[in-house]
């Protein structure tokens, strides 16, 4: 069991939710990855989705694609992102990490090396799950097939307007989770209507057997919370990110601590609904 099931699967057991924050490698300062990424799982962390930075993101709204700017001015690019990991993975060994961002950085990494030099270097690195924005379950074949035989999760984002056929597709092939878009738009641009989220949840678990998570414009410990009841997991990117805009590294790291443990302590007040708690038998053997 990889550390992505082996996280959802304990936490089923103690009938909690997942609480995953987004963080752009190299964001605010060159050098603070690591150490943030250590703030957020002693704050309460379960799952880390580190963003590579590109200079023309697919989903990003402004926070985020600021954030990617700012990182991609200081040199930070797949290769320093590989590295982070690795500096993180010296002390820890448990809490998983999915890369998160767009195709070309990726197929850019390939073409400098070999193919599927990017799957074998970020397992050697310690990253558990990629989940690539505009890549489509219907092409993403060949990174698929170079991430499992490294053992790595290839992860999707399902929007309110997916199809069933989609959905299907989807379901066919995630691994790790898989991530509900709660509104339509970028990642900063809107509230999620709870309405919407709670249907778009019911049509993806006709078909998906492994955790959900919720994300995209959660911006307030309640929403969080809200999300929470109807989730596997919650990820809070935006928010996060615009509270380490313009801090020095002591203050980005005391910010980003107390977010996370404002939420994490707003979901575990809460109990899960029965109806949609993650079963861990759902887990992949």
């Amino acid at each position: 069991m990889n550390r992505i099931d082996a996280t959802f699967h304990a936490l089923g057991q103690q009938g909690r939710k997942a609480l995953i924050p987004y963080v752009i490698a190299g964001y605010p300062g060159v050098d603070i990855t690591p150490a943030l990424m250590h703030v957020l799982v002693e704050a309460g962390a379960d799952v880390i989705e580190l963003g590579v930075p590109f200079s023309d993101p697919s989903a990003d709204g402004p926070i985020i694609q600021a954030a990617s700017e700012h990182a991609l001015r200081q040199g930070i690019g797949l290769p320093q992102v590989l590295e982070q990991v690795r500096r993180f993975r010296e002390s820890d060994t448990s809490t998983p990490v999915v890369l998160m961002g767009d195709a070309n950085p990726i197929e850019r990494y390939d073409l400098l090396r070999q193919p599927g030099a990017f799957a074998a270097d970020a397992a050697t690195a310690g990253v558990d799950g990629v989940l690539v924005v505009d890549d489509p379950p219907k092409v993403a074949g060949d990174l698929a097939a170079q991430l499992r035989s490294h053992g790595l999760e290839r992860i999707f984002l399902l929007a309110p307007t997916a199809t069933e056929r989609r959905i299907r597709h989807v379901a066919e092939c995630a691994g790790g989770y898989v991530r509900c878009v709660s509104i339509q738009g970028v990642t900063d641009s809107s509230t999620p209507d709870l309405a919407q989220v709670r249907d778009t949840l019911a049509r993806i678990r006709r078909h998906v057997r492994i955790p959900v998570g919720v994300g995209f414009g959660i911006r307030n410990a309640d929403t969080a919370s809200a999300v929470a009841r109807m989730a596997d997991a919650v990820v809070i990117g935006s928010w996060l990110i615009e509270r380490l805009a313009g801090k020095p590294a002591a203050k980005a790291l005391a910010a980003a601590s107390d977010l996370i443990r404002e939420v994490r302590h707003q979901l575990d007040l809460d109990t899960p609904e029965p109806d949609h708690a993650f079963k861990p038998e759902h887990s992949k053997p």
